[in-house]
């Protein structure tokens, strides 16, 4: 397994704050995003999720057990997807690789419940799994009347644009 360049969402908002509002505004608008993890043979598994962008990281959350979990464990590489709306992708559509890192103290733990709770109004059924994701590439698809806009970035890279006609 090859590893990318890999920042936190805060070094990417830093970087590009006009693209990461964009891409966050996608995400926060259903508060679910589907997820694509690798299964121990290799192959893909698709799962909802619902992210938490909260002090300059994407958190994630989950129930023990859950074989998303064990996926990243495995290999931490992930992609998240924000819930499309409609098959035209008219509001947008917003993409992030990563890698997710586990994190197991009950301090940070504590903490994410409550931030969950503050933007969610729902509380995380105790027990539960934690996952901290960097950002390996981020991208937004928006389109218009005559084309599709694409734009990504990527760690230490300008960020890019494409018009598809």
């Amino acid at each position: 397994m090859t590893t990318s360049a890999v920042a936190s969402w805060g070094d990417f908002e830093h970087a590009e704050p006009d693209l990461a509002a964009r891409v966050r505004a996608r995400f926060d608008h259903t508060g679910l995003a589907l997820v694509a993890t690798l299964r121990a043979d290799g192959s893909p598994r698709i799962s909802g999720w619902e992210p938490l962008f909260c002090e300059g990281q994407i958190w994630l959350g989950s129930m023990p057990g859950s074989r998303k979990d064990d996926d990243l464990r495995r290999d931490p590489r992930l992609a998240l997807h924000n819930a499309t709306e409609d098959k035209d992708a008219k509001a947008g559509d917003a993409k992030i690789s990563g890698v997710a890192t586990e994190v197991t103290d009950d301090r940070t733990k504590a903490w994410f419940a409550a931030r969950f709770k503050e933007a969610t109004d729902f509380d995380v059924p105790t027990p539960f799994e934690l996952f901290r994701v960097e950002v390996t590439e981020v991208s937004v698809l928006q389109p218009s009347e005559e084309h599709l806009v694409i734009e990504w970035w990527r760690p230490g890279e300008p960020r890019r644009q494409v018009d598809r006609r």
